[in-house]
């Protein structure tokens, strides 16, 4: 943006802001670099406030540490404070701007400068007499990128928020006078934790399973991996590039790795998949958390692309748990799969309720499960869609329409046997997923086709995210929008034999 004004002759002020934690991330080195050498008019404002999701990760953060607690930042620090009671807030912008300089200069030598940027601070991000009067500098004098560095503390003002390890980042409903969290409800664990208690059941038989995380060891259940085994596991603050080449790196030396990576994540670093992973073949087990909707985390976090950019890839085996149970069985099919690739999906938020065995199984490669037989209509559903095709079943039945349910477990590979099973005893076949278009449906459709099994009368109707971003709100409300519930099924099994629902209700 700030190349483009100058291109076009036009003086602005563009202001980036980012935080200490996501400093860490190459794309803003890259940028920083790129700035740097064009010389364009553009501040940054790096908001370092020792708090991303989690503590923050790696050299960078250590040496804003540096910067912000040494002797030379503290001592002008509090000659400011001084000289601005001294003069009164109405300090000469000359003199106010010679400070700041100062400051900069005593802190100088920075990676900053190194790197082009103008560096000023670290300042009080707090103290408001301070911070304005070098925002107002910066804005009206200068020229090139400029690189502010202001100290800020997360959840200042709030003192529970002050107080807790994560301050407040994501929270469920709470008393705004004590700050008393909400309990999330007992029936079922979450996924998350289901996978974090199954990876630490299966390294305590296991010395060689390591665990990687960007930056999020709460979010995917480290964490409590952490507890247990601090040595075994590496957090590499939010790099996801990083973080997938250095699971490979790993995996050569013959260590067991884990990289829990939310989907949307993932997305960032597919590049090291692709080549460091998949084309050399190395048994990294990647465990994909947040797929499919994710309510209020929105569309950003949306985990809809993870089967269709990993199930393309060569080596990979790709799974999606349809509950808790099945979690379990995959994470241990993780550990004992040492031939490429292997990744496993699962949802945000708690499981169905159905009953955990004491440890997981190994399951059989691209093999799923058949839940319940039917003869008319087959649901073939890959991972959190299940219950929904269970519910459908049920009105299916009392319609007439006798049901078979299946459970995939497997977009790569597939369970050709079951497919093909399925595609010759019934009229009607739905393949279902909570990923976008391009994913476990079109595998099988893929399959069908090549089979000659599409002619045999079978009508195939996939069913997938649709094709655009869906905005926030309550999962099983951004399933309905999707067209992805129970409801919609039956729909699509109606539409596919040329009635309606409602028609055949009456009927």
């Amino acid at each position: 943006m700030a190349v483009a004004h100058g291109l076009a002759g036009e003086k602005h002020n563009v202001i980036a802001v980012i935080g200490d934690g996501a400093m860490s991330a190459g794309m803003a080195y890259e940028a920083m670099n790129n700035a740097g050498a064009l010389d364009a008019r553009l501040i940054v404002i790096l908001n370092d406030n020792d708090m991303s999701i989690a503590p923050p990760q790696g050299a960078m953060s250590a040496y804003l540490a540096r910067l912000a607690s040494g002797r030379t930042y503290q001592g002008v620090r509090d000659f400011g404070k001084k000289l601005t009671s001294y003069l009164g807030e109405g300090v000469d912008r000359a003199i106010t701007r010679a400070v700041e300089h100062a400051r900069g200069y005593v802190t100088g030598g920075t990676l900053f400068e190194e790197m082009g940027f103008f560096h000023i601070g670290p300042i009080d991000g707090h103290n408001l007499k301070h911070l304005v009067p070098v925002l107002k500098n910066v804005r009206d004098n200068g020229n090139g990128p400029v690189l502010i560095h202001v100290v800020t503390k997360k959840g200042k003002g709030y003192p529970p928020a002050e107080a807790a390890a994560d301050k407040y980042h994501g929270v469920n409903r709470f008393d705004v006078i004590t700050g008393a969290q909400a309990k999330a409800p007992a029936n079922a664990p979450s996924y998350t934790k289901v996978f974090a208690q199954s990876l630490v059941q299966e390294a305590r038989e296991d010395e060689r399973i390591v665990a990687v995380t960007a930056a999020m060891p709460s979010g995917t259940g480290l964490d409590l991996f952490e507890k247990e085994f601090p040595e075994r596991t590496f957090d590499v603050g939010i790099a996801e590039q990083h973080a997938v080449t250095f699971a490979a790196g790993l995996a050569t030396e013959g260590l067991r790795p884990f990289a829990a990576i939310y989907s949307t994540f993932l997305q960032r670093g597919y590049d090291q998949v692709v080549h460091d992973v998949a084309l050399q073949n190395l048994p990294v087990r990647f465990a994909i958390d947040r797929a499919g909707f994710v309510g209020a985390d929105g569309p950003t976090h949306c985990g809809a692309f993870d089967i269709t950019y990993l199930a393309s890839l060569p080596n990979f085996v790709v799974m999606a748990a349809s509950d808790e149970a099945e979690l379990r069985h995959m994470v241990r099919t993780a550990v004992e799969h040492d031939q490429g690739p292997i990744a496993f999906r699962y949802p945000r938020g708690n499981g169905v309720g159905v009953e955990m065995p004491e440890r997981g199984e190994v399951l059989e490669l691209g093999r799923g499960r058949v839940l319940r037989e039917g003869t008319k209509v087959a649901l073939l559903s890959l991972g959190s869609r299940l219950e929904d095709c269970l519910k459908a079943a049920d009105e299916l039945d009392a319609a007439g329409l006798s049901t078979t349910v299946a459970d995939a477990r497997f977009a790569k590979p597939l369970d050709t046997a079951l497919i093909r099973r399925l595609a010759l005893e019934h009229e009607v076949l739905i393949p279902i997923e909570e990923g976008a278009i391009g994913g476990f449906g079109s595998h099988v459709l893929h399959f069908l086709a090549h089979e000659g099994l599409l002619e045999s009368g079978v009508k195939v109707r996939p069913m997938a995210m649709p094709d655009r971003f869906i905005n926030h709100a309550k999962p099983e409300r951004m399933v309905e929008d999707a067209g992805l519930d129970a409801g919609a099924i039956v729909r699509t099994v109606f539409a596919a034999l040329g009635q309606s629902a409602e028609s055949a209700a009456r009927a």
